[in-house]
Order: structure tokens, then sequence, then C-alpha cells
């Protein structure tokens, strides 16, 4: 089959691989669509930042070269001997997290952890085995390329959940990529009254007014911090910080309302510098998710499958595996009207 392996940095190939054996407790997909995360450019740009480089994972046992692609739904293809939840034929989406599965779902999942893409072989593949426990139903009203959206949506509800966000209160978000347009998605769907997006790229931000966003401001035309106190004098409710850069992290604190929230959702290449007095000042919080709670997920699709989510409008390019580097990788580096970037594998819908 075809898959698209990591290597290193800079250095993925698409390639014939053979397909894992079966497990009992395993399912084969024949993948449809695939969708390029930020955490996937991460490790193409300068990874390894989550692939085990120096050895096999803990929890999967697998090492590089991998797989990548953990953003993806298709139709299961074979059942191993102990699965009772699924049959062949049924189309499904995968929550990649794996953990040691031993704590209360809101610690389990910072109990391990890796992801099905990262840590083991995932989705950029005609096919990819995965645990039934990983593997959820998707209903009969959403597509197997909404599907796909899935992952990246949860990733926002659940950050939607760290900051408490209460329907009426006011939200920034710093950074327009995927993560950010869902997060604008998320909040709305919500509640949030005003949502203030900050990014440096203006297709980015006509993409955010299209997804949402109540006010949109340029960090390299105007001030930041004067238009979010133009706009919100006593600051807001809860900021969202989506770029993963020293500026808007401390840029998302000073923003922020007394006694609100920050949530980092941003996968930092490098450790950043804040000022812990303000904080102390101010009595700002942060917190902080890389990924999902089951009950989370699982919402999510029940929140997509209602219509009260609808992340189709952050997908901007649907491309061949073949073209994963130049159309993928490369795109999304040097072009920022691009979004989310689905991978064709079988197509099916």
């Amino acid at each position: 089959m075809r898959a698209a392996v990591w290597y290193k940095a800079k250095d993925i190939r698409v390639e014939e691989r053979e397909v894992n054996v079966v497990l009992p407790n395993e399912v084969k997909i024949k993948v449809a669509w695939v969708g390029i995360c930020g955490s996937d450019l991460h490790e193409y740009q300068e990874g390894p930042v989550l692939i085990p480089s120096q050895g096999p994972d803990p929890l999967t046992n697998q090492e590089a070269p991998l797989t990548l692609g953990h953003e993806f739904a298709g139709v299961i293809d074979e059942v191993g001997s102990d699965v009772t939840r699924f049959k062949t034929g049924d189309r499904v989406v995968v929550n990649p997290l794996i953990t040691k599965g031993n704590k209360a779902p809101e610690y389990d999942i910072y109990d391990g952890f890796t992801f099905v893409g990262l840590g083991s072989n995932g989705g950029f593949a005609d096919f990819t085995v995965v645990a039934e426990n990983n593997v959820y139903a998707l209903p009969d009203g959403l597509s197997l390329e909404e599907g796909a959206l899935v992952e990246p949506t949860a990733v926002a509800v659940q950050a939607v959940k760290e900051g408490g966000l209460q329907s009426g209160q006011t939200v920034a978000v710093f950074g327009a990529g995927p993560i950010g347009l869902v997060t604008i998605i998320a909040a709305k769907a919500q509640g949030a009254s005003k949502i203030v997006v900050f990014d440096l790229s203006d297709s980015r931000l006509e993409k955010a007014t299209l997804v949402g966003a109540t006010h949109v401001v340029n960090p390299g035309n105007k001030d930041p911090l004067e238009m979010a106190k133009e706009i919100e004098p006593e600051g807001f409710d809860v900021s969202f910080e989506v770029a993963g850069v020293e500026i808007t992290l401390n840029q998302a604190i000073k923003v922020t309302k007394s006694r609100g929230t920050v949530v980092i959702i941003s996968i930092y290449p490098k450790p950043v510098k804040f000022d812990p007095m303000d904080l102390t000042t101010t009595g700002v919080k942060i917190t902080s998710t890389l990924a999902y709670e089951p009950e989370v997920f699982q919402k999510t699709i029940d929140l997509m499958s209602s219509g009260d989510i609808d992340p189709k409008l952050i997908i901007t390019s649907r491309i061949e595996l073949e073209e994963i580097i130049t159309k993928g990788f490369d795109a999304l580096t040097n072009d920022k009207t691009q979004a989310k970037i689905l991978v064709k594998l079988s197509g099916e819908q």
C-alpha cells in the first residue's frame, strides 16, 4: 500500500509499505480522507517533536520511520477476533490519542501520552490498523471528509471546556490557523458574545470573519494591545493562544481581564518567557490542552452531526497523497491562504 512515512525533518517519503497484522482487539481501516495537522507540520519542519526517534515509544512499541496522519476517517476493512462494536463496512473516525488507560478520563489524557500517526503508524496510508477503543462510529449525516475534521475540532471543544467559557462571555484568539479557526467556531457555538482574532495574515483574518469572528486585528498594522483595549476595555474573559510563539502568549496574558483565563492550545517548538507578575497582579490563570477526553471527542461528533458546529469552511485544499510535500507541507509553510488541507486516500464520502 501507499504511505507517507516520516524519516526525519524535511524527509517524508511516499512509498510502499506493508499493512500491519490485525490483532484480536484491532480493526483495519481503509482510509478515505486525512487532514494535515500543525503537529504534522512541526514534525516535517523541525522534528522529531513527538515522534519516537531514539527507540520504541513505550506505549506503542513503534519507532521512526513511521507513517504520519492522525486526523482521519474511513471504512472498516477487517476486524480482529475480539472486536464487538464494529463490523466490516462501518464508516468510522479515529480518536488518535493513546494513553496508559489507568486513570479517570480527565487525568488519563495526560498519562502517557502519544497519538496514532505520531507514536504509531497513522492515516496517511491506504490502510491503517488501530485499536477498537480508538474508533468511533460516524453518523450517517456526516461525510467521511467531515470525519477528518472531527479530531482538530475536538481539540477546540476541549479548549473551550478548559477555559470555562460561558454564554455571553468575550473571547480573544491569537492565531487564525486551522486550530484557531475551529476555536472560533467552538467559541461561537458556546455563545461567546465577542470573538476578537489576532493574526498577521489578512487572508486568515478574512477566513476568521467567515467562521464567526466579530472583530479581527492584524498586529502588523495596529497595536494589538491598544486595539484589544479599545474593543474590550476591561479585558477578555477567555483568551486562546493558538500561535505558539512568545509574543502572542504575552499578549494573550495582557489582554485577559482580571481573574480571566488564558488557554494554551499551541505546540511550542522551543521554550518561551513570560513575566509571572502579569499573572500575580491580575489573577489571570493559565491552563492548556493538547488533546481531548473521550466524552469530548464523542460530543464533537454529536455537535457536528446536529449542525451546531460546522467546520467545513476551514477546508482550503484537497490533494493527492503523492502531493503531500509540495501541495501539503510546503503550501502550509509558504501560503497563508491555506488553512486545513485534506489528503485524499480512497476519496469515499
